[in-house]
């Protein structure tokens, strides 16, 4: 099992020997076994793995959304396991932010109305200063007043970015967020999420299949049968290729 050390003060969010179990008896499945990892502040994390590898079961723990069977998450040294319904809600709103491959905006509302919305419905008053940073640097100042279905699918996933960014969170999943984009498109927005990202200091968690996506992250986890099977650092694409052909083999 492959730990990383991270100072405290450095991590946003850490997973330590987190198992998930699905059924029991002969019939369990084990999704997720026994992986232990620290994510540090303003870091870009691919995750990659074969389907089955346990990605997404992965992703779902380390962002409240599924509880363990085993093990404990830590957002910013909170452990998840010790927050109730109110509270888990209360911190998935105001320190994890969320990027769908599907954009999930709403078709109603305007792309600065949808970006705004989770602060609405929190109650708090945006920093527009903040806002105007975010949208400059993700190049959607000039489409705030249009609706999803007058905007491109890189224009509406920009939307999708700055709402996850502008909560402030510590942790922003990624859940293959290029998947409906065209390439040139996908490959131009990972740049921008790096970017914004970085500046604003916020870890950036991607679920990914793309070996070109993937190396715009700072590390690469490979995941095999629930476990994690190796770490790339700032790899290129063929280094990216012929890791997941190991982890396959």
């Amino acid at each position: 099992m492959n730990k990383q050390t991270i100072t405290v003060d450095d991590t946003a969010l850490e997973a330590v020997d987190l198992v998930k179990r699905f059924g029991g008896g002969e019939t369990a499945v084990t999704a997720v076994a026994g992986v232990s990892l620290g994510f540090s502040r303003g870091e870009f994390v691919a995750v990659m793995g074969p389907s089955g590898s346990g990605k997404s079961t992965l992703m779902n723990l380390l962002a409240g959304l599924d509880t363990p069977t085993s093990g404990r998450v830590l957002v910013e040294g909170t452990d998840l396991a010790g927050l109730d319904d109110r509270r888990l809600t209360r911190l998935r709103r105001e320190r994890i932010g969320f990027v769908f491959q599907a954009f999930n905006l709403l078709p109603a509302l305007t792309a600065e109305q949808n970006i705004l919305l989770p602060l609405k419905l929190s109650g708090r008053t945006p920093d527009r200063a903040f806002f105007d940073e975010i949208v400059g640097s993700l190049r959607i100042r000039d489409r705030l007043g249009h609706r999803p279905s007058e905007m491109s699918g890189g224009q509406q996933q920009r939307v999708a970015i700055a709402r996850a960014l502008l909560t402030g969170p510590a942790v922003v999943f990624a859940d293959e967020p290029t998947g409906a984009l065209d390439v040139s498109t996908g490959h131009e927005l990972l740049g921008r999420l790096r970017e914004a990202g970085t500046r604003l200091g916020q870890t950036i968690v991607m679920v990914t299949h793309d070996p070109v996506a993937a190396t715009y992250a700072d590390r690469v986890l490979l995941l095999s049968d629930g476990a994690l099977h190796g770490t790339l650092e700032r790899p290129t694409t063929d280094e990216v290729l012929a890791a997941m052909a190991r982890t396959e083999a």
